[in-house]
């Protein structure tokens, strides 16, 4: 059986997929193919280059990714991405889709055609920087002479790669919003009408997985809010364990392959 993730995007929330794929490590649960945009796009490619998710939730935390990014004088935007490009080569030396140990694809948005690009060879690096290009925040990338901004601007939730190639699909969201009773602030107001928006055809992709795994209230964390990482971490690895423990389907697969080995 060939089993697939799909990560979706959603700032420093994308922790959430490290603590997902750990559980999925733990129960020993192979994954045979990837897709992810933003946030999942780099959640992806550390996991399909076989960093041990709890070892890659300690690279942001180590790093602080956010001082890397430089001020973007005379762009389009606020800030560079280009600054974290050897931080990515440490993780990731080859730079290669072709050489990563498990399959993955992530998507980016071409900001010349205002089309969705699924990206899943060639060099790497560069284009997980352009699926996590967050647009007006960050300096677009340039990619072959187009530029590229984040693809959860058009598909935050990527599963098409994975539906006619794989027999059981996992879906890891991290953008789930509470109900509220108030306004917090003009910040509160924008962050949650953002993410709305970038959630707005959820319902309907949650038809495409076998299981979604999707925290509670993650949402309301602010996509640059890195003092929460290891708490949404460990968020996400015991929701991924109760919905795994809950899951028939996925309790069969895992009987499955005890069966299997020797």
């Amino acid at each position: 059986m060939k089993i697939g993730i799909v990560l979706s995007g959603g700032g420093i929330r994308g922790i959430a997929h490290l603590g997902v794929l750990k559980a999925l490590k733990e129960k020993k649960i192979p994954i045979h193919q990837i897709t992810g945009t933003s946030a999942g796009a780099i959640a992806g490619a550390l996991f399909a280059n076989g960093i041990d998710p709890y070892d890659a939730l300690n690279i942001f935390k180590k790093t602080q990714l956010l001082r890397l990014f430089r001020l973007a004088i005379g762009r389009p935007a606020l800030l560079k991405l280009e600054p974290t490009f050897p931080l990515f080569l440490d993780y990731l030396p080859h730079n290669s889709f072709e050489k990563l140990k498990i399959p993955l694809t992530v998507t980016a948005t071409n900001f010349n055609t205002g089309k969705l690009t699924y990206f899943s060879s060639g060099t790497l690096i560069d284009k997980v920087m352009a699926s996590s290009c967050i647009p007006g925040i960050f300096n677009p990338i340039e990619i072959e002479g187009n530029f590229y901004v984040d693809g959860g601007v058009l598909n935050n939730f990527p599963l098409e790669p994975l539906q006619n190639n794989c027999d059981y699909i996992i879906g890891s969201s991290c953008n789930h919003l509470p109900v509220i009773e108030k306004l917090r602030s003009m910040k509160h107001v924008i962050e949650r009408a953002t993410t709305l928006s970038t959630n707005h055809d959820m319902e309907e992709k949650r038809k495409g997985v076998d299981i979604l795994i999707e925290p509670h209230g993650l949402g309301e964390t602010g996509i640059f809010d890195i003092s929460r990482a290891e708490e949404i971490f460990w968020i996400a690895h015991e929701e991924a364990l109760k919905q795994i423990r809950e899951s028939e389907s996925l309790t069969q697969i895992i009987l499955s392959l005890k069966k299997k080995k020797p």
